[in-house]
This record gives structure tokens, sequence and C-alpha cells, in this order.
């Protein structure tokens, strides 16, 4: 009995002389181990004390690559700006690599396969995300690592990461995005870390859309893996990219946005039909639209290379309105017109006979002595100038007349007005129609496409 402890503490210091030199646990006659502690596996991998030797790339030979299998899993969509062009997202990341110098024999430790250990202790990978912007204070990396007993080390770790992403809002709100979140290296290249992924893509999307406890207005369509190299200054750097499809849930800017514009379309064309108050109908028509212009405004960024066809949609039913109103301003003034040449014309004729008539109506004065003689050529000339006045009104008449002939016939203007009118509101039908048809086809076809798009994979899944 006293050799065999001599001989279990000779095994001891053994272990504790270098790092990867396997542990004697001295055996009864029953064949256990006597050391079946988790502080045996430490002082056997000499964990248990600082070691700088640990600290570097656990490879026993340096030309070997370290394979680093990294799965990240979606479980939650907080925001996506549109004009800031980032997503904030909350991730779980799975870290897995082998250390060459952490193993040991589970059958000489009572069978342990596994241990926990601070990761302060041992060398883990310096991966980064290259379209992270998220304060530090966000990510939440777990202290501890697990060794397995074939030296596979495990780390985990959840973000609450806040990544640029380059946003197409030309089919806004029936878009789809796709938003990269890439891994590497930052200090070591291909020859030195390799990445990987311990899961398909196929089983992370399955495994995300399962755990999701908040998505907004965004529903996850799958995540896409690429592993690729990318070229540095001092070589190629190993990188992993997530790919991250996201749809939109369009309903809130439909019933907010959409409906209401066409509901203003369709109230002005229904304007055609009423006379009173048309005007006032149409401006107040013209600046509901504003409104939600405004709104518009300050949701999508002005950084764009093309239009959103919801901001098309909007500016093109904002200038149908405003030229309807200017067509009915047209038509009003015409209206307007017609009555005041009416008027004017009868002004002039009743102004011509009072100036006829008070032009001739006098006869110069003559004295009482004269009187008696110059009666009956008085009477007669009286009777000559009645003629005369009544010639001259047949005159202004028909001269008023020619005029209103020449310039315009009576309602002339008002049926002028009505044809302006009927013609306009003809063609602001039709193209009213097929613009809406045409931007119904746009969005629609992208959204049956994105549909299909999610079907397949789900279906592939």
């Amino acid at each position: 009995m006293t050799h065999c402890l001599k001989g279990c503490a000779h095994a001891e210091l053994k272990a504790n002389s270098h790092v990867g030199t396997k542990g004697s646990g001295c055996s009864s006659r029953h064949g256990q181990t006597s050391d079946c502690s988790y502080i045996g596996i430490l002082k056997h991998l000499n964990v248990t004390k600082p070691n700088d030797a640990l600290m570097i790339r656990p490879v026993v030979n340096w030309k070997r690559p370290t394979v680093v299998l990294l799965d990240m899993l979606l479980y939650g969509i907080v925001d996506l700006g549109e004009k800031t062009q980032t997503v904030t997202s909350h991730i779980w990341i799975h870290l897995r690599w082998r250390d060459e110098f952490l193993t040991w024999n589970s059958s000489d430790f009572c069978g342990i396969d596994k241990v926990v250990i601070p990761k302060s202790k041992l060398w883990h990978p310096d991966i980064g995300i290259l379209e992270d912007i998220s304060d530090t204070g966000s990510i939440q990396q777990s202290p501890m690592v697990k060794v397995t007993s074939g030296g596979l080390v495990t780390a985990q770790g959840r973000q609450r990461l806040t990544s640029t992403c380059e946003l197409d809002l030309y089919l806004f709100p029936f878009d789809t995005q796709n938003c990269n979140i890439s891994f590497s290296s930052v200090n070591y290249n291909v020859e030195e870390i390799q990445l990987g992924t311990m899961n398909s893509d196929e089983i992370l999307t399955s495994v995300s859309e399962a755990l999701m406890i908040t998505a907004g207005e965004w529903e996850l369509v799958n995540l896409t893996i690429l592993e690729y190299s990318s070229k540095k200054s001092d070589g190629f750097q190993s990188c992993l990219a997530y790919t991250v499809t996201l749809v939109r849930k369009p309903m809130l800017y439909v019933i907010n946005l959409l409906v209401p514009m066409l509901y203003f379309l369709m109230l002005d064309l229904a304007t055609f039909f009423i006379r009173d108050e048309k005007l006032n109908f149409k401006v107040t028509i013209v600046l509901s639209i504003s409104v939600l212009l405004l709104i518009l405004k300050d949701m999508l960024p002005s950084t764009e290379r093309y239009m959103p066809l919801i901001a098309n949609y909007s500016v093109t039913v904002f200038i149908m309105v405003g030229l309807s109103l200017l067509e009915a301003m047209l038509v009003d003034f015409l209206m307007g017109l017609d009555d005041y040449r009416a008027q004017r014309t009868r002004r002039s004729i009743n102004t011509q006979v009072e100036i006829q008539l008070e032009a001739n109506g006098h006869t110069e004065p003559v004295e009482a002595g004269e009187k008696s003689q110059v009666k009956p050529m008085t009477r007669r000339r009286e009777g000559d100038l009645l003629k005369l006045i009544l010639e001259e009104v047949k005159a202004a008449r028909q001269e008023t007349g020619r005029q209103c002939k020449d310039e315009s016939k009576p309602g002339c203007y008002a049926r002028l007005a009505e044809i302006i009118d009927y013609v306009y509101f003809v063609l602001y039908a039709i193209t009213v129609v097929i613009y809406l048809t045409l931007m119904y086809a746009i969005w629609i076809g992208g959204v049956c496409l994105t549909a299909v798009s999610k079907c397949s994979n789900q279906d592939y899944i």
C-alpha cells in the first residue's frame, strides 16, 4: 500500500511538470482510479497556475492550421433603421476548436470526459464581426469554456449586435433585405486559422426560427452561410459570412400610407361629379396628401440611388391631384368668365341706350314770343328724333351682337369648360387605372417572388 501511494505521488509530480503528460491515476485491485476529482484533471492539464505556454495557438506543428467552427443563431430582430442603414439584432455565437495540449484519458479519471475551466486560462481565437458598430457593453461572453478529453474547446456568447447593412428600399414596404454578418480573425491569416461551421444553414435557420423571441415588423426567411478568403496585407484571411434574409410585414404601412393615398385619389376622381365647393374639396385633398408625404419623408433615407416605389406612388398621386386642382381652377375661371361676359354685354347695351337718350333728349330753349311760331316744326322734329333714337338703339344692339358673335357666343365659355372637364376626366381616369395596375404588378410581383423563395427554402429544409 505504501508503495502504491509513493507511485501515485510520483505520477502526480510528473503530470504537473509539463502540459500534455497523461496522469497515472493509481488503481486498486478492482481497477478504479484513485483520483476522481476535477482538480486532478486541472493539475494534469497544468491550468491551476499561470502558464504562458497556454496563451499561444495550441498546435504541436505550427504549420498545421487551427480549425475554428462557428455557429451563429439569430434569436431576436430589434430594429432596422432605414435612415441609418443599420440592423439591431440579438445573436448567439457558439465556437469550437481543438487544443492539442489539453487532452487526457478519461478512464484515468473515473470516466470524466469534460471539464469547465476559466476562459482566461486558455488561448482562444480572436474572432470579430466586420459589420459590427455596437458598443462593447452589448457583448456578453461566457467567462468559462468547456474542454473535452479529446481537446475540443467550446465557448459561447451572446450579443446585442448593431451592424451595418446596405438596405434596398425600392419595394418598400414589400421589401426583402439581405444583411451580412461576417466573421474573421483579427490577427491570424488563413494558414493559421480556418473558419467553418458545425451545422448547415438549413438547421441554423430552423433553430433560429424556433428560438425567435422578438422580430417586430420583420420575419426571418433564411440564413445562408458563405466561406471565403479575403486578401489583406500579409496574405489571405479566412472569413465566414452569414447572410440574413428578412422580409418586412407590410400591413401597417398599407393601412397608414397606401390605402389613404388610394382613397384620396378616388375622392379626387369623385369631385368631377360635383359643382359646388369643388375647389375647396380638392385643396383639402392636396393638403392631406402633403401630410402623408411628410410622414414618408421621415421614414425613407435620402441616400437611395433609385426612388422607392412608395415615394414614386405618393409623388405621382400628389402630382395628379395637383393637376386636377389646376384643371378645376381653369374650369371655374371659364365658367366665371362666361357669366362676366354676359353681364358686361347687358351693361354695355344699357349704357349705350342711356347715353343716346341723354345726348338726343335735349332741345335748345326758345323765347316765349317765338314759341307759338315753331310749335308745328318742333313736333315734327320730335318725331324725327324718336325715329333717330330708335335707329341708334337698333344699331347699338346690332353692334353689340356682332361683338358677342365675334368674341364669344352666349354660354360658349361654359360649353368649353364642360368639354375640358369631360376630356380631362376621361384621360385622368385612364391614367389612374394604368398607373395603379402597373404599381400593383411591380409590388405584388416582388412579393410573390419572395414568397416563392421562402416556400422553396422551407420545402428544402
